[in-house]
């Protein structure tokens, strides 16, 4: 791509990130107006794409295309606010060309990867979620949200050490759905979760450039999951936590299933503002047709 083309790229990204701030849910403090909605997005840090080696929290790193964006962590807060998000300390983001990805690190120690995946049992975990979890998202002002199932069942790469599975997700009150596909990336003292937001109908081609950007993914020396060493503490769970969230799991013995699933699930199930259920809108916007041109920081 020549320079041309990736500052035409980067426009159109800024103008569909502006657009989504006009469908924010009830309740979210956002712009009203494409004027101020642009003016909130280039207050935002963005680095521009092509990169090399930018830090992905403090445990890894990854090499990004042309046409691409990054939010470090720590100034990601923004962002989450105007797409009608919740707050996610510790995570970074990344922006395609129709879809965005969170990516956060949980220090959990070395997870076996051993365990037999039961598809069914953490689908009915995750939807029983969604009560406590609607009532933390209602108390800060968002709209509900209601798993409605797979849109990809979970499976683990042996080889790769990454877990993936998509969950269909919709909106109260719309009609459309969204997607987060979810990805566990092990290494040797916790996981990078990676959750990529797009609309239904552009899964397969957010999948495709999410992974070709994870080709140029690697933990820090001495973070990688084949490093692991005898005396290296151990999780207490293993990959079917990881799908309803990780340290959940340890809680079932003290009794907190459902308050921890709820403080979870509310933060890792990520929509784009209110237009997640509007279909052709959402490829629209996601589309970039720039009216003010300029480009945000970074």
């Amino acid at each position: 791509m020549d320079r041309s083309a990736g500052r035409a790229a980067a426009h159109a990204m800024l103008a569909a990130m502006l657009g989504l701030a006009l469908f924010a849910p009830a309740g979210a403090a956002v712009p009203q107006s494409r004027e101020e909605a642009e003016k909130e997005f280039r207050s935002i840090e963005w680095q521009n794409g092509p990169l090399q080696s930018a830090a992905v929290g403090d445990k890894a790193k990854i090499d990004l295309p042309e046409g691409s964006r990054f939010l470090a962590q720590g100034k990601t807060d923004k962002f989450f606010e105007l797409t009608g998000n919740l707050p996610h300390p510790g995570s970074t983001v990344i922006v395609g060309g129709k879809w965005f990805a969170v990516f956060s690190f949980t220090d959990s120690g070395y997870i076996k990867d051993d365990e037999k995946i039961d598809a069914d049992a953490l689908l009915k975990a995750i939807q029983e979620a969604d009560g406590p979890s609607n009532e933390e998202r209602a108390r800060r002002g968002f709209g509900k949200i209601h798993t409605l199932g797979w849109a990809v069942a979970p499976h683990y790469d042996p080889e790769s050490k990454h877990l993936e599975w998509g969950i269909r997700l919709q909106s109260e009150g719309e009609s459309g759905e969204t997607v987060n596909y979810t990805m566990r990336l092990l290494g040797r003292t916790g996981y990078e979760s990676v959750v990529l937001v797009a609309s239904p109908e552009e899964l397969d081609t957010g999948v495709r450039e999410l992974r070709a950007m994870l080709a140029k993914f690697d933990f820090n020396s001495g973070e990688r999951y084949s490093e692991f060493k005898a005396g290296d503490r151990i999780a207490e769970y293993g990959l079917g936590a990881l799908i309803v969230g990780g340290a959940a799991a340890a809680a079932v013995k003290t009794g907190f299933w459902k308050v921890l699933l709820a403080g979870l699930a509310a933060s890792w199930k990520f929509v784009v503002a209110g237009v997640v259920a509007l279909g052709a809108a959402v490829r629209k916007l996601f589309s970039g047709k720039s009216s003010s041109g300029g480009s945000s920081q970074g």
